[in-house]
């Protein structure tokens, strides 16, 4: 059996779990040894917790699993193989597009912590199961954030940085909450900017390629796609100086870039 692996983990998640991403590669790599699998490849989210939806697109708009799929698009994969699939989707909706995606390309998911799930099984007891399970997982979910959601909302209104993945263009000094601009990431961010403006017609494809084809690079220095096109884009408002947080909206504290 061909397969591949994925792992993600997200601050909250590490620091109530212990699920680092090393304790999943290892248990990963382990598991595809004691089952005689190949792993050809492991895909990895970091600093992620859930997954936003690009509702337009219908896609899951998370780096790792977008690259996990491009792959999947090339190559001959058996299973996916995770911990446990809140790994792959902490909600109703991601579950399906999970679903919809791994289908499409005749791949099914191996979960070392709930050995009977499967993305085909109909069985009532392993759909009971898995549901349970789930929707412990989103109690506990809804616990945290409601104990971290009052402060930082707060720091929010008052445009300050509550928390969560930084944008492009920006930067968290060591022991410092706050953001500052990244010199060479704000000039891949404003770039963005000047090509849709000068070619407005462009696809999110197109201007991903241009960008590459210039020599820009994400933060961890790899290749543009659609979906971080798109990312940069809709934060407009952002990069010109707003901050929103959730359904706040406030003058930002950082300087903007655009």
């Amino acid at each position: 059996m061909k397969v591949i692996g994925y792992i993600r983990v997200s601050t909250q998640v590490q620091a109530r779990d212990g699920y680092s991403l090393a304790y999943q590669e290892d248990e990963i790599k382990a598991y595809c040894q004691a089952q005689g699998y190949t792993l050809l490849h492991l895909f990895k989210d970091e600093g992620i917790s859930g997954a936003k939806v690009d509702e337009e697109a219908l896609e899951v708009d998370r780096m790792g699993f977008q690259e996990m799929l491009e792959y999947l698009s090339h190559h001959e994969v058996d299973y996916v193989v995770t911990l446990n699939t809140s790994r792959l989707w902490r909600s109703d909706i991601v579950k399906v597009l999970v679903h919809r995606e791994l289908k499409k390309y005749g791949v099914d998911i191996r979960s070392i912590e709930q050995p009977q799930y499967s993305i085909h099984k109909k069985d009532p007891s392993d759909f009971l199961i898995n549901g349970l399970m789930e929707l412990l997982d989103q109690y506990q979910r809804l616990e945290i954030s409601l104990k971290l959601g009052r402060g930082r909302n707060k720091k929010a209104q008052q445009g300050g940085y509550a928390g969560g993945n930084v944008a492009l263009g920006y930067k968290v000094k060591k022991g410092q909450k706050r953001l500052v601009i990244d010199d060479r990431q704000a000039q891949t961010v404003q770039r963005v900017f000047d090509l849709k403006e000068q070619y407005p017609s462009w696809s999110l494809t197109q201007l991903a390629e241009q960008l590459n084809e210039e020599g820009h690079r994400t933060k961890q220095g790899k290749l543009f796609t659609k979906v971080q096109i798109k990312r940069i884009l809709d934060r407009k408002a952002f990069y010109s100086g707003f901050y929103r947080y959730g359904e706040i909206t406030a003058n930002g504290k950082h300087q903007a870039i655009l």
